[in-house]
């Protein structure tokens, strides 16, 4: 008899069967320009794998939307396949370029976690969990539009029923809003300037 699928698996096929209309699906989509032909399987996994390692963390931080240069190729918010590559195997890489991608909210968020010792109790969602980039540019980034936080929001409370998180802190006024009074704390988004102002709120808060 084959055992019923946890709540994961069901969660990252949810995300891998939405149509998101111009937004990028990580986990459904391949851009054969940029990625391996194997590249939405490969941050599925990924993705499986992250959460898998985090039920009932310390803390979730909710950020806005995956970024190009994090999300988008390594299929978890707020980190790029800098961060996959110091983890090691089971994750990988997914984008063609050699080195892989590196992203300077995912170093910020992620060097905090590691400076306080929490980076395995503590896990990354993102508001709208695919990338949002301008027509015709996929290695860029953009605000996501209103019906594109409505389409995530699902995603979100699952993602949130699923972990079980200890408290929840918003990363910027979009997943703020979001969120609503289940966000305990909140702090700046790293990016646009917001880097000193989201670390110390970090390590206040997480410290």
């Amino acid at each position: 008899m084959t055992p019923p699928p946890d709540g994961a698996s069901v969660l990252i096929d949810l995300l891998a069967g939405c149509e998101t209309g111009r937004l990028f699906n990580p986990y459904r989509a391949v851009d054969p320009l940029h990625d391996a032909a194997d590249g939405a399987a490969t941050r599925r996994r990924n993705l499986a794998t992250y959460l898998a390692a985090r039920s009932a963390p310390r803390a979730l931080l909710v950020g806005e939307a995956m970024g190009w240069r994090g999300g988008r190729f390594s299929g978890i918010a707020f980190t790029s396949e800098r961060q996959l590559a110091d983890w090691g195997a089971p994750y990988a890489q997914s984008s063609c370029r050699p080195a892989g991608w590196t992203e300077a909210s995912a170093t910020i968020i992620h060097g905090v976690l590691a400076e306080l010792g929490i980076e395995d109790s503590v896990a990354l969602w993102n508001t709208v969990p695919f990338h949002p980039h301008p027509p015709d540019r996929p290695l860029a980034n953009r605000a996501p539009l209103r019906g594109e936080v409505a389409l995530g929001l699902g995603f979100l409370d699952q993602a949130i029923a699923l972990l079980r998180p200890e408290r929840i802190i918003a990363i910027g006024r979009v997943a703020e809003g979001s969120l609503g009074d289940r966000a305990t704390a909140r702090v700046r988004h790293p990016a646009q300037g917001g880097a000193t102002a989201c670390r110390d709120g970090l390590r206040r808060l997480l410290g």
